[in-house]
């Protein structure tokens, strides 16, 4: 069964402080921050690369087709608790710069500097080793399965994919 078909509009059933992390409609990283805990992104890698099979209807490319990704650790307290990969069409003069941003927090950006933005509605999935998410998410956190949301933004019809996985040690942070 592809991937793609494996979202659903509904989280998993989790434990009460990471489901409400998973829904969270605002900003991630706010929700993160106000733990009182130190909260970092950490950059994994930031590359051209290939599109997934479940990214491409959303961002119109085919699988495979070349596509920029940014992939981060969320830390709180320097332990990584989200694995996160952004990614967005190489012809997109309106994401590349937003993504070119260090170790500076795309959520901040997305929820409180862009007016002109529309986000779609999140959906969710288990992430299992079958998910070519799986590895880097396990290269942090190894663990049997990682729930996640995933959410498209359209800036000026300019589709940016953002897909969270959310580590073991969440829980015991929040």
């Amino acid at each position: 069964m592809p991937h793609h078909a494996l979202w659903r509009p509904q989280p998993p059933a989790l434990p009460a402080a990471v489901l409400s992390c998973l829904t969270e409609a605002g900003s991630l990283t706010e929700r993160l921050q106000a733990t009182g805990r130190r909260f970092a992104v950490r950059v994994l890698k930031q590359q051209t690369g290939p599109c997934l099979d479940d990214e491409a209807a959303l961002l119109g490319l085919a699988a495979g087709a070349p596509l920029l990704a940014r992939e981060v650790a969320l830390t709180l307290d320097d332990t990584p608790v989200v694995f996160a990969r952004s990614v967005a069409r190489l012809d997109c003069a309106d994401w590349l710069p937003i993504l070119d941003r260090g170790s500076r927090s795309l959520g901040l950006t997305l929820f409180s500097e862009l007016p002109d933005l529309r986000r779609d509605p999140l959906h969710y999935q288990l992430i299992d080793a079958d998910h070519p998410l799986f590895e880097p998410a396990a290269a942090l956190s190894p663990h049997q399965s990682y729930p996640a949301r995933r959410c498209r933004f359209l800036l000026r019809q300019a589709p940016l994919l953002i897909c969270e996985l959310f580590l073991p040690e969440l829980e015991t942070l929040l």
